[in-house]
């Protein structure tokens, strides 16, 4: 499902050099650049999300990449985030996990993964939006000490909050591409 969001949108040769050029990726990799006009309205806070958020945290925390990526495409897959999917499968890819492994996710108690990666994918699972009264339990935790401190952790949980927090924006504003199952389509939009 295409975005429609009441937001203004600011054309692409009225952004700035570096939000034009992620108008162009995201045109080549979605067919749609909705998220980045409507950042548009205030470059600052786009800004803050890419240089704080994302290189810093993300990227720049002390958790391994393929981890967060994993743990971000759990989130989207289960958000039912189109343009998150695409998005992120690239990126994980780059990260150097493999297409077995991906295709795993859905079912990663049973998939290629190591119990570091089924640990970290069930805390996802604890974190997503979908799951409102999700917690931390003592077998979950007991599972999860075994490979991450509680640094780690609490770092994990900040970066699956703002991923979640993200979601909820970007679906309340109607700024990407939802996939078909997106549990978050307004019953508006489909009919029901």
């Amino acid at each position: 499902m295409q975005p429609n969001t009441l937001l203004n949108r600011v054309a692409r040769d009225q952004l700035p050099p570096h939000m034009q050029e992620a108008w162009d990726k995201a045109q080549a990799m979605h067919g749609d650049t909705t998220f980045v006009e409507v950042a548009g309205n205030n470059p600052r806070m786009y800004d803050w999300y890419l240089q704080d958020f994302y290189a810093k945290v993300f990227y720049g925390g002390g958790i391994d990449r393929q981890i967060v990526e994993l743990v971000r495409l759990r989130l989207a897959n289960i958000h039912g985030c189109a343009f998150c999917n695409r998005s992120d499968r690239a990126a994980a890819l780059a990260a150097g996990l493999d297409e077995a492994k991906l295709d795993a996710l859905s079912d990663y108690e049973n998939g290629p993964f190591s119990d570091a990666e089924k640990a970290v994918l069930a805390l996802a699972d604890v974190m997503v939006l979908t799951n409102p009264k999700g917690e931390i339990t003592p077998p979950l935790y007991e599972r999860l000490k075994q490979h991450f401190t509680d640094g780690d952790l609490y770092e994990l949980g900040i970066m699956m909050a703002v991923l979640c927090g993200m979601a909820k924006f970007i679906f309340a504003f109607d700024l990407v591409e939802k996939e078909d199952y997106c549990p978050f389509i307004p019953e508006a939009a489909t009919g029901t």
